[in-house]
């Protein structure tokens, strides 16, 4: 047996030597070719590979550009007979033959649309969020798309801005993982494969942080806090071999990223040695010049090719201007050289020279059955069950009649939700559809949508929702936001429901009826008052083309509930930003606070607790991060730790039993989190390091186990340095960031 077992892996280390070897052949052999068409590309031809155009209806003028030599990547052409024709322009009838690279926002899904990003991420499975971007991968690559702009992996802390929908929430290490899995996904195994499509980790950096939660805005973060929160999943992305970065629209300190040399040769490049070629996001260089930060677009194609950006996305001040600036001396050719380099070097890898074409005929890959099922059991994941008052779902058989109220009911363009160009309403299936299908036969439906669209203002058809309510036994409320209330420019300042759906629901609560609100959303809205009038809260982000048959499951108990909120569920806008890994301060809530209601009248200029809350909205958040009920219940105990003291080259191994208390089989997604309890700079009171989803038939224990490096517990102290110091910690396991069981635990220099 020790014999086998030696011999296994020599056979093992020699297969990973060879695997080594071949890759560096093959990377030795890509920059061969690279160096090779360098040197025959004139001046004008390099330019012409760091210029990405939108597709337009002159073709004739595209192509015009494309014989020149003056196009390096086209965006937004999706028919797969004009994709054929252009890069037939750029091969067979340009100088030098290089080939197009033709790219497209594909989000969350290409025609199969799988819920927001931030729905995926409120299933804490990575393997959800890899699944949804291969099948985009599959379905867009077959009509020529090889490029595509995500994953967002901004930290976002602000439910105001509208681009959280494309998050994966406020937590750093939930986002590196989960966006490190969607570049797996659209990626493949290889760039060489035909249905792998290039990654985008975007948006570098700190976009998420906008001020005030408008879109474009500036930031201000310092660099400890760049480094400690919004740069490791970036970092995670480029170790994940993330082709292509794009820049963010914000300035930073008042540096816009698509001029910053720091986060785009210092960190990027040689910190973490990334390979890849950066993107502008649309116009961010010209836009330089109403930051005030370039006096015009001369200047501003000056400072953002010396900063690192390889290629510009549409706004032509690359084309326009860089010829000169290298004759005046502002730009070297060798930045020029670099550049291109980078670009020409993805290009060759992806085998795009060796197989510029796309099969027209090919098979129809889209809505495949396979796909349809990895999206609705997204979908399922992604929903979040926040009350469920008396066990009023799933729904029992004494239920013979349901109302089925609201805008979003039967809404098939508005739960695919934000930056969906290619999904098709008529394949997305609605709740609606899918209680009628599935569960006709079960129970008599009454559907009064009282509303017709999320901001209808109109209440005339409220009395027929009600009268619907009066007549069954469980009322389903479809409540939410249309998808263009969320995404890119689509910023809020008020989070409540809009229109008259607080109306309806109030209308709803009075009937006295068992009430259910399904809220469908592209980000946490603040509905204090719709929770507190309905028997049960489900919430999901939308959830793209099978929203519906995941939601019946759902309400019917086919499938159980297990998503947990990715993101901090405010009760008030005025309490953002609000998010679970603050800082302490040095007077704490004390979670006895005393509220507006509660002061007497022609009170004392008393400080009322000096403690740091809201007096009409208190501290705690709606819902806290991680959170998320199951038709089931669990319990955490027995927690373990492999030692009382560790060094930082040790791993902790964490160890507790979970079980099912309740009566059906669920899921339950474990999480670790830890704090650092005295630092050399304050460190956050929690940090989610590790999560995990368990499945328990009722009644049945597990023993769940975690490894975690001390190394993983380092943060950029006082000194700038990236360190793990010597102190005590807390570690705790549980179900959302603010329940569990802890120990404590010391590490020694």
């Amino acid at each position: 047996m020790k014999k086998i077992m030696v011999l296994s892996f020599c056979c093992f280390f020699i297969s990973l030597a060879s695997c080594s070897g071949n890759k560096e052949m093959k990377n030795h052999q890509v920059e061969k070719r690279v160096e090779r068409l360098l040197s025959k590309m004139t001046l004008e031809e390099k330019i012409g590979q760091m210029n990405q155009i939108s597709s337009y209806g002159n073709l004739e003028e595209m192509s015009r550009l494309i014989k020149k030599g003056e196009v390096g990547s086209i965006l937004n052409e999706i028919d797969p007979v004009r994709v054929n024709a252009l890069q037939r322009l750029a091969i067979e009838e340009s100088r030098l033959g290089i080939p197009l690279l033709i790219a497209r926002d594909v989000i969350h899904g290409f025609k199969t649309i799988f819920p927001i990003p931030l729905g995926q991420a409120a299933s804490f499975n990575p393997q959800i969020a890899e699944d949804g971007a291969r099948v985009a991968a599959i379905e867009a690559t077959s009509v020529g798309v090889r490029w595509t702009f995500a994953p967002m992996i901004d930290i976002s802390r602000d439910a105001r801005w509208g681009r959280i929908a494309e998050s994966c929430g406020e937590d750093t290490y939930l986002t590196s993982v989960m966006g490190a899995a969607m570049i797996k996904g659209f990626q493949g195994d290889s760039l060489n494969d035909p249905t792998s499509m290039l990654a985008c980790a975007k948006h570098f950096v700190g976009y998420g942080a906008a001020e005030g939660g408008r879109d474009y805005n500036s930031t201000h973060i310092t660099e400890r806090e760049l480094r400690n929160v919004y740069l490791p999943p970036f970092e995670a992305a480029t170790k994940q071999g993330a082709a292509t970065f794009m820049t963010s629209f914000n300035d930073n300190d008042g540096i816009p990223s698509s001029g910053n040399p720091f986060i785009l040769k210092t960190v990027l490049r040689n910190e973490w040695g990334f390979k890849g070629f950066v993107v502008s996001d649309w116009a961010s260089i010209k836009e330089m010049v109403n930051h005030g930060f370039c006096a015009d677009d001369k200047d501003a194609a000056m400072k953002a090719v010396n900063a690192g950006v390889d290629m510009e996305m549409v706004s032509y001040t690359y084309m326009n201007n860089l010829k000169d600036l290298i004759k005046e001396g502002k730009v070297s050719e060798k930045a020029i050289d670099d550049a291109v380099r980078n670009i020409l070097r993805i290009k060759f890898r992806m085998g795009l020279f060796d197989k510029p074409y796309i099969n027209e005929k090919a098979t129809s890959v889209m809505y495949t059955p396979e796909n349809l099922a990895k999206a609705k059991e997204a979908a399922v994941q992604s929903a979040i069950l926040l009350k469920n008052d008396k066990n009023t779902l799933p729904i029992n058989a004494s239920v013979r009649t349901i109302a089925v109220v609201g805008p979003m009911a039967d809404a098939p363009y508005e739960q695919m939700g934000t930056w969906t160009f290619d999904g098709e309403k008529t394949k997305t299936q609605t709740p609606l559809q899918a209680l009628k299908q599935f569960y006709g036969d079960k129970v008599k439906i009454i559907y009064e949508p009282a509303l017709a669209f999320t901001r209808d203002k109109n209440t005339a058809n409220i009395a027929k929702a009600v009268n619907a309510a009066a007549n069954a036994d469980l009322v389903l409320a479809f409540v939410g936001e249309e998808a263009i209330l969320s995404g890119e420019a689509h910023s809020l300042a008020d989070l409540h429901l809009k229109g008259a759906q607080t109306t309806l629901i109030e209308a709803l609560a009075k009937a006295g009826k068992p009430l259910v609100t399904i809220v469908m959303a592209g980000r946490p809205l603040t509905i204090e008052k719709e929770t507190q009038l309905s028997n049960s809260v489900l919430y999901s982000f939308h959830p793209g083309t099978m929203g519906g048959p995941a939601i019946a499951d759902l309400l019917f108990g086919k499938s159980v509930p297990s998503g947990k909120t990715p993101v901090t569920f405010p009760k008030e806008v005025g309490q953002i930003p609000i998010y679970y890994n603050h800082n302490n301060t040095g007077r704490p809530a004390s979670r006895h606070e005393t509220l507006l209601d509660s002061i007497p009248v022609e009170a004392g200029q008393t400080s009322l607790g000096c403690t740091s809350f809201y007096l009409d909205a208190g501290f705690d958040p709606l819902f806290p991060f991680g959170y998320g009920l199951s038709y089931t219940t669990f319990q955490y105990s027995n927690l373990k730790i492999s030692s009382k003291e560790f060094v930082p080259k040790d791993e902790i191994t964490v160890t507790f039993d979970l079980k099912n208390t309740g009566n059906s089989e669920g899921t339950e997604v474990a999480q670790l989190y830890v704090r650092d309890k005295v630092g050399s700079v304050v460190r956050p009171v929690k940090e989610l390091k590790r999560f995990t989803r368990v499945t328990l038939k009722p009644g049945e224990t597990k023993n769940v186990s975690f490894k975690l490096p001390v190394e993983e517990l380092a943060f950029w102290n006082i000194d700038m340095n990236r360190v793990v110091e010597p102190g005590e910690f807390t570690l705790w396991v549980g179900t959302n960031s603010q329940e569990g069981i802890s120990v404590d635990f010391k590490v020694k220099d």
